[in-house]
């Protein structure tokens, strides 16, 4: 039977995963990564493609030792995922020279200066790519040039980190739309690089590699890799991916129309749209070009979704942790059992994190809970939890309803996946809060999972992504929304936005500190 391998580099660690031809997981390896701001440079995320190289192939190695695999030539196929915005460049013999990672923002005087000198352009390139400037690799690239102009001079080629890999296992030097469009150096409707743009900037425009499509082969592992990886030189390497998109054909979402909620570390709203839909002109929604030809994605971002209930529970609920501990469960089902006694709306409970997704002038307010009360038995760590949940899926509303705006595009469900997707309460809440059917899948972190779908295309298994995705992806259970607590969230979401307007002003005032602002505000 033949397996294939996906490797998924996300923000906080990279992992590889082995799966049989049916979709079932065989092995997996893993492993922390950390991206070092650097000395004097304020706001750097560098990435560093040296160490990182060596724990891609450490979980390549732990994964097939996972899976029990004697000979590396039954792994017919590798692909890649990775974080979305990241970038390595290289020089003429295919060398790396410089990486950042996702969210470095390094860039923001170029990004104010892009914006000074060249009027209107921003808007102009967002119309064509879907993306602003603020973590795009053009105000990057502009840093480069300024601050390191030896490193810049040597540049040949660019690509995503996703691409890096791929790159790594098959000594081509290649990219993609799903995640090259998120360089905001691309076409939505053409898939492929709007080198123009560079020009137009004073950058080189030569430097960008062939786009391949998702599933297409680029090669095979090459001998320098498969003595680094263990691979086999048999094996051949397909062309992959941003992981959301990814992730979105893991998750069946791959009709015109379809819409996800992926629940992690930050939220993603997407929502298939045709890809010839004009962005919308406040510039407030993303549009990425989506795995499957013909459509894009319109994105809305919920910042740190994930990541507060993380430090929620770090800082506060450490009897939680014992409870939990004591009955062999995770914490978050002890804290979800507490929360679903509290009522909807949290007994007033507005907690400031995330905005709604601003794409044009993105940031966020002091981080904060309003409307707390001094009664213990209103204001406890299972109504702060419970109006988090609440929160992550009123923002999370409210972009689906900005996209619907531009787009023309609804539905009445809505797929759920991603850690956040594990909770039974929280699974309620966001379809009570949006008013639509959430459809619950069994691979619930689908990244990699979309990774297979395009290797099995590759290798013949199926004839397109979508077959694929139909056959492999499976549902586990699908929740109503109960619209009487619709009805009451419609006015919690209402409120909300009053007061989280208020809260930003302390912030423009230098009153507050802002949660997170991008480059160039």
């Amino acid at each position: 039977m033949p397996k294939i391998m996906t490797i998924d580099a996300g923000t906080g660690s990279v992992r590889a995963v082995i799966f049989d031809e049916l979709g079932n997981q065989l092995g997996l390896g893993q492993e922390e990564w950390y991206h070092i701001e650097e000395d004097d440079i304020p706001n750097s995320m560098s990435f560093d493609f040296k160490t990182n190289w060596g724990l891609v192939c450490r979980c390549i190695k732990k994964a097939t030792l996972d899976a029990s695999i004697e000979d590396v030539s039954d792994i017919k196929a590798v692909t890649a995922s990775s974080m979305r915005e990241g970038i390595v460049v290289y020089d003429k013999f295919g060398h790396e020279l410089w990486g950042v990672a996702n969210v470095d923002a390094r860039a923001f005087k170029e990004v104010k200066q892009l914006k000074e000198k060249f009027p209107n352009m921003e808007e102009k390139f967002y119309q064509e790519s879907g993306q602003t400037f603020a973590l795009g690799a053009l105000p990057r690239l502009l840093w480069l040039k300024n601050n390191e102009p030896e490193i810049y001079e040597r540049v040949d080629k660019i690509s995503m980190i996703s691409d890096w890999i791929l790159t790594k296992l098959s000594d081509v030097i290649a990219s993609e739309p799903s995640n090259a469009g998120t360089t905001g150096i691309f076409s939505l409707t053409s898939r492929d690089w709007a080198t123009h743009q560079a020009k137009e900037v004073g950058l080189k425009d030569d430097i960008f590699p062939k786009v391949y499509e998702p599933s297409e082969i680029i090669g095979k592992v090459c001998t320098r890799a498969s003595g680094q990886s263990g691979l086999s030189e048999d094996t051949i390497v397909v062309m992959g991916g941003g992981d959301v998109q990814l992730g979105s054909i893991g998750l069946g979402v791959v009709n015109e129309g379809d819409i996800a909620i992926l629940g992690g570390s930050f939220w993603q709203q997407v929502v298939n749209i045709p890809s010839d839909t004009l962005p919308p002109q406040d510039m407030n929604i993303r549009v990425n070009p989506h795995i499957i030809k013909g459509l894009s994605q319109a994105e809305g971002i919920t910042f740190f979704s994930g990541l507060v209930m993380r430090w929620f529970r770090d800082a506060f609920c450490d009897i939680e942790k014992i409870e939990a501990q004591e009955k062999g469960i995770d914490v978050y089902n002890i804290l979800e059992e507490k929360a679903i006694k509290v009522p909807v709306g949290s007994n007033g409970i507005m907690p400031i994190f995330s905005d709604v997704m601003k794409y044009s002038k993105w940031y966020h307010a002091s981080p904060s809970f309003i409307n707390l009360s001094i009664d213990p038995e209103i204001c406890n760590r299972a109504s702060m939890f419970r109006s988090l949940e609440e929160n992550a899926c009123i923002v999370s509303s409210i972009n689906l309803e900005n996209i619907s705006k531009f787009s023309g595009v609804n539905s009445d469900a809505i797929i759920f996946a991603g850690g956040a997707s594990k909770g039974a309460l929280w699974s309620q809440i966001l379809a009570d809060v949006t008013g639509k059917r959430v459809k619950i899948p069994v691979v619930k972190e689908a990244t990699s999972l979309g990774g297979m779908i395009l290797a099995s295309v590759a290798l013949g298994m199926y004839d397109s992504i979508k077959e694929a995705s139909v056959n492999l992806v499976q549902w586990e259970k699908e929740i109503e929304p109960n619209m009487e607590n619709h009805k009451k969230y419609s006015n919690i979401k209402e409120k909300w936005q009053e007061v989280y307007k208020t809260q930003l002003e302390l912030v423009d005032r230098g009153l507050t500190t802002s949660m997170w602002k991008a480059p160039g505000i």
